[in-house]
């Protein structure tokens, strides 16, 4: 008998649910990419990052809509603080949560894009 000669093996079969799985991560992956991403795709949002805002005109709309949550120094109140918000999220991850009003009890906002920038600058300004 010849030690040499090496014992046949059989090739391993692919699980099919492993590769099933592998798929399912990909499209959901991707899923949330595209919808990420489409925050800045939208008109309105690119609209908005194309306009200068202005802080002062910003703190004057933070004022009237968003203080009684978010207090008159943006430092938390029924809403959380928004000090520092645009160092945590991107400027049309912020334009997506005040008007989408995906979640309450933050009402829908709806400020023409002027505005909308206006707001951008000032919470940058925090």
């Amino acid at each position: 008998m010849d030690s040499s000669v090496e014992p046949k093996t059989t090739p391993r079969r692919a699980k099919p649910w492993l590769l099933l799985l592998l798929i399912g991560v990909l499209i959901t992956g991707l899923a949330l990419l595209l919808s990420i991403q489409s925050w800045g795709t939208d008109p309105y949002t690119q609209l908005v990052l194309t306009l200068k805002g202005h802080p002062n005109q910003g703190r004057a709309i933070f004022e009237m809509n968003c203080a009684a949550c978010h207090g008159v120094l943006a430092d938390g109140k029924v809403g959380p603080s928004l000090r520092g918000v645009s160092e945590r999220r991107s400027a049309p991850s912020i334009i997506h949560q005040v008007t989408s009003g995906s979640t309450p009890p933050m009402p829908q906002f709806q400020p023409d894009p002027q505005e909308m920038a206006d707001l951008l600058s000032y919470l940058k300004s925090l």
